[in-house]
């Protein structure tokens, strides 16, 4: 919160580089949730933008007790809504609460029973407990072995969004290097997330790679 705080009292006052910063920190997170909901690039990178620009118009009314993160993606949501209502198209949950619990939202004309919003509800809770609890484990481990150019190459392929050719470039590795870190990386959140026995139906997915 006091990063928060901080970086946003930079941006009050004016400050150039702050803009670039919280740019740095969130542009590839949102594009990810935009581009996740749309499946179009170049729509997403639009709502993307227009959702720093809504931060900075709204920037007078933010409450420093709100994580920066989550105002941000309420932003977002609500110009993904707004996106979606001028095709033609809604959501039938508010798409704010998904920025907040990531609860499921289908388009309008897909109803489902309640009974049936629960259990994705429950699902995409154990998921992100899943994968937090994973995430943390393997980046305690890179942590005690050093392995920083690991860290580094994790939080650009993630974070930021960046390609492979990307990362590879801004650490002066190999695309092969940046490959067999996100190989790497795959496999000990595979173990980990394995080893807490939920049900196959959770990560389908990591059942698939066998």
């Amino acid at each position: 919160m006091e990063a928060d705080q901080h970086l946003v009292e930079r941006i009050r006052q004016g400050e150039s580089g702050a803009w670039n910063d919280l740019i740095g920190l969130y542009e590839g997170r949102l594009l990810a949730y935009v581009s996740r909901r749309l499946q179009n690039r170049s729509a997403a990178e639009d709502i993307v933008q227009e959702t720093f620009i809504g931060f900075l118009n709204s920037l007078p009314n933010y409450d420093g007790r709100r994580p920066l993160e989550s105002y941000l993606f309420s932003i977002s949501s609500n110009k993904l809504t707004d996106h979606l209502r001028r095709e033609g198209r809604r959501p039938t949950i508010p798409l704010a609460a998904a920025s907040s619990n990531h609860s499921e939202w289908q388009l309008a004309g897909n109803q489902r029973a309640a009974s049936s919003i629960a259990r994705s509800d429950e699902r995409r809770a154990m998921e992100e407990h899943a994968l937090r609890d994973a995430l943390k484990k393997q980046v305690k481990n890179w942590q005690d072995r050093d392995d920083w150019l690991k860290i580094q190459c994790l939080e650009l392929i993630i974070v930021r969004g960046w390609s492979n050719k990307q990362a590879a470039g801004e650490l002066g590795i190999s695309q092969q290097k940046v490959a067999s870190i996100k190989h790497e990386f795959v496999k000990a959140l595979t173990r980990s997330i394995r080893s807490r026995g939920l049900p196959e139906e959770v990560f389908p997915e990591l059942y698939e790679m066998d």
